[in-house]
C-alpha cells in the first residue's frame, strides 16, 4: 500500500460508522428518518465496497476532477463519457437527470409547497417576515466570514446557505456557483440539519429564561380566516414578483408556489401525486445518492474541515438572529410575545416550529405558539429562497 492509503482506509471506516450512526438515529427519530436512513445506507455501502482498494477511486471510475464513487460520478460533461457511465454506474442516470441540473431540489421544493399552509403567514405577515429576515443572519454573515477564511465568493455563498437549514436551497446554490464542492457542501448541510432537532433546544434554554419561554400570547382579536382564494392569489403574485426579481432562481420559486397553488386549488390528484410520489421519491434518492457520494476520496479534501466549521457557524448565527428578532418583538409588543418563536424563523419547516412549541410546552402547557411559529417558519422558506436568488444572481458578477 502507498503511504497515503492507511489514512484513506481509516477515513472510509469512519464514514461507514457514521453511516450506521445516521441509520440508528434516524430509526430513533433523533434525525429525520426519511433522509438519514437511505443516506446512511449509501454512505456505509460505498465505503465498504472500496475499503481496501489500493488505487485512487477517481481513476477507477474515470470521473473528472478526482471526484466520484463506484455508483456516481458527480461531474460529467463529455457526452461520450456520459453514455459510458450510464451503462456501468447503476445510479448515474438518476444522478445525471435529477441532481446535476438541480431538478431534485425543485421536486423537493414542490413537495414542500404542497405541505405548506401559507395561511399562518398571511394571518400575521409582518411579524412572520420580520422573524424570518432576522433568522437569515447566518446566510448573510457567513458569506464574508468564508471569504475572509480563503474561500472564493462562489464557494462562500454556497456554504453560507447552510444557515437557512434548507437542503434543496444549498444543493441548488452550490450546483450553480460551486459545482466542484457541491458534494461536500450538500452533505455538510444535510448532516447539520440534525442540529435543528438536537441542538436548537439547548440554544433556546441557554438564551431564553423559563419565564419568557412560558409566555402565553394574549390575542385581542381572533385572526381573520384566510380563504383558499387569498392563499392562491398570494402564491400567484409571489411567484410572479420573485421570478421577475431573481430569474436565475425562478425554478425554485415556481416549484414552491406551484405546490402551494395545487394545494389551495384543491387538486387532490396532483397534491397526492406530488406529496406521496414526487416528494418521497426525491427525498429517498436525495439521501441515498448523497450517501454513496460520501466516499473517503471525495471528502478527504483540506477544504472539508473549513466547510464543517462554516456550516455550523451559519446555523448557529441564524438561530441567534431569529431569537434576537423574537426578543425585539417581545419588547415592541410590551411583553405580549414569546421570543422562543424566533427560532422558527430558520426555514427547516416544520421542524423548527415544532421545536419552539415543544420547548414552550415544557414550561407552560397552556401556551400555544405553533401558529405564530409556523408563520415564521414558512416565511423563512421564502426568505431563504430570496437569499438564494440574490446569491446566484449577484455573486457571478463579482468574480
Amino acid at each position: 500500500m502507498a503511504a497515503s492509503e492507511p489514512k484513506i482506509v481509516f477515513a472510509r471506516i469512519g464514514l461507514m460508522l457514521l453511516g450506521m450512526v445516521l441509520i440508528y438515529y434516524g430509526k430513533k427519530g433523533v434525525l429525520e428518518p426519511l433522509l438519514m436512513i437511505p443516506m446512511g445506507m449509501g454512505m456505509s455501502a460505498v465505503n465498504a465496497g472500496v475499503l481496501f482498494l489500493p488505487y485512487d477511486l477517481a481513476q477507477a471510475t474515470d470521473s473528472l476532477n478526482g471526484q466520484g464513487t463506484l455508483f456516481v460520478s458527480p461531474i460529467v460533461s463529455d457526452t461520450v463519457k456520459l453514455m459510458y457511465v450510464l451503462q456501468v454506474d447503476f445510479l448515474q442516470p438518476i444522478y445525471t437527470f435529477t441532481f446535476s441540473n438541480g431538478l431534485i431540489a425543485c421536486i423537493v421544493f414542490m413537495g414542500i409547497g404542497v405541505l405548506l399552509d401559507v395561511g399562518f403567514l398571511l394571518e400575521r405577515p409582518f411579524e412572520s417576515m420580520f422573524i424570518a429576515l432576522c433568522a437569515e443572519l447566518g446566510t448573510i454573515l457567513t458569506f464574508p466570514i468564508a471569504v475572509a477564511m480563503g474561500l472564493t465568493p462562489r464557494e462562500a455563498a454556497s456554504i453560507a446557505m447552510v444557515g437557512g437549514a434548507d437542503g434543496p436551497m444549498v444543493l441548488y446554490t452550490s450546483l450553480i456557483l460551486a459545482k466542484d464542492l457541491f458534494v461536500p457542501i450538500t452533505v455538510v448541510a444535510y448532516l447539520y440539519l440534525g442540529l435543528t432537532y438536537g441542538g436548537y433546544p439547548y440554544l433556546i434554554k441557554l438564551l431564553i429564561p423559563e419565564h419568557l419561554r412560558g409566555i402565553k400570547i394574549e390575542k385581542s382579536q381572533v385572526p381573520s380566516k384566510i380563504t383558499s382564494g387569498q392563499k392562491l392569489t398570494f402564491a400567484v403574485v409571489g411567484n410572479l414578483v420573485l421570478c421577475f426579481l431573481f430569474p436565475v432562481a425562478s425554478p425554485l420559486f415556481v416549484s414552491l408556489f406551484l405546490g402551494v397553488a395545487v394545494r389551495e386549488a384543491g387538486i387532490t390528484e396532483f397534491s397526492q401525486l406530488i406529496e406521496h410520489t414526487f416528494l418521497y421519491s426525491a427525498t429517498f434518492f436525495l439521501g441515498f445518492l448523497l450517501g454513496v457520494l460520501c466516499e473517503a476520496n471525495t471528502l478527504l479534501n483540506p477544504t472539508i474541515f473549513l466547510l464543517l466549521i462554516l456550516g455550523i457557524t451559519a446555523l448557529v448565527l441564524s438561530a441567534l438572529g431569529g431569537i434576537a428578532g423574537g426578543y425585539i418583538l417581545y419588547f415592541l409588543k410590551g411583553g405580549n410575545y414569546n421570543p422562543t418563536i424566533g427560532i422558527a424563523g430558520v426555514s427547516c419547516v416544520p421542524t423548527c416550529a415544532k421545536v419552539a412549541q415543544k420547548e414552550v410546552f415544557k414550561v407552560n402547557p397552556h401556551a400555544v405558539i405553533l401558529g405564530e411559529a409556523l408563520g415564521a417558519n414558512i416565511s423563512g422558506v421564502i426568505t431563504s429562497a430570496i437569499i438564494t436568488g440574490i446569491y446566484v444572481t449577484l455573486v457571478p458578477l463579482i468574480q
